[in-house]
């Protein structure tokens, strides 16, 4: 039996689940009418950070949890110190992007 030639009935399965068809999916009968933002810039901004701030609460539960020995999962508390790291690093790149554009706006010549 070369590799080749031969089917394995899950792979069989799975192309037929691929063949099968899709669902059709209805569109909304009305377009939702188009609105400026609801919210200002700020909120947004302290919306972000909040959403920092909790995945570096989560990070910190899930470490101590491990640390204390009431979770074996290590892996996922390294995953969510990751996350709060790669948010975190984020949220000061965008800060560092906004301060750079109120100097580039003050340094404007009216």
């Amino acid at each position: 039996m070369s590799p080749i030639g031969s089917v394995n009935p899950l792979q069989a399965t799975a192309l037929s689940r691929i063949d099968a068809p899709l669902p059709k999916i209805g569109l909304p009968q009305t377009t939702p009418a188009i609105t400026g933002p609801s919210e200002g810039f700020g909120p947004m901004l302290d919306g972000l950070v909040g959403q920092v701030q909790s995945k570096q609460a989560a990070a910190q539960e899930a470490t101590r949890k491990v640390l204390l020995g009431d979770s074996d999962q290590l892996h996922q508390s390294v995953i969510a110190m990751q996350e709060a790291s790669v948010a975190f690093t984020m949220m000061v790149e965008v800060r560092n992007k906004l301060v750079e554009s109120y100097q580039e706006l003050m340094r404007m010549q009216v």
